[in-house]
């Protein structure tokens, strides 16, 4: 099965002093010793790298060119299936923006989840529930337990 993977999960995969570090370490490596796919969106990596290099969000940021290097890896990864927004997933995004009365603070999300819906991923791992659970199409894993 293919997991669609959210930001929040690729930074504390990759960020070893994040609060869920071993508990997002730990579901990876039971997710890819079950054989499961782990889906990635150009946007969740732009995010990543965003997120990771801001010294106001990261107690150690991380220099660009190691961000660059480590969205590569996860974009380069055998276990990786690439999706991509299309016209469905654009037309999903603005209607459910609409739909759903959600403000700018939901709109990466709100894109992410309809590039995943319209690439057949039901399944994100998050610790943002409530960014997903609104379109009511999505199992949600979590890992911050």
């Amino acid at each position: 099965m293919t997991h669609g993977i959210d930001t929040d999960f690729l930074v504390a995969v990759e960020i070893r002093d994040h609060p869920f570090h071993a508990q997002a370490d730990a579901l990876l490596a039971g997710l890819l010793s079950n054989g499961h796919d782990l889906a990635v969106a150009p946007q969740t990596l732009a995010e990543f790298i965003h997120i990771v290099t801001d010294g106001k969000r990261m107690p150690r940021p991380l220099g660009v060119v190691e961000a660059i290097q480590r969205a590569n890896h996860w974009w380069q990864a055998a276990e990786v299936v690439r999706v991509f927004p299309n016209g469905e997933a654009t037309t999903d995004f603005l209607s459910w923006l609409q739909r759903h009365n959600l403000g700018r603070k939901h709109l990466l999300d709100t894109l992410l989840a309809a590039t995943f819906l319209r690439a057949g991923i039901h399944r994100i791992i998050t610790n943002n529930e409530r960014d997903y659970r609104v379109f009511g199409v999505f199992e949600i894993v979590g890992y911050n337990v």
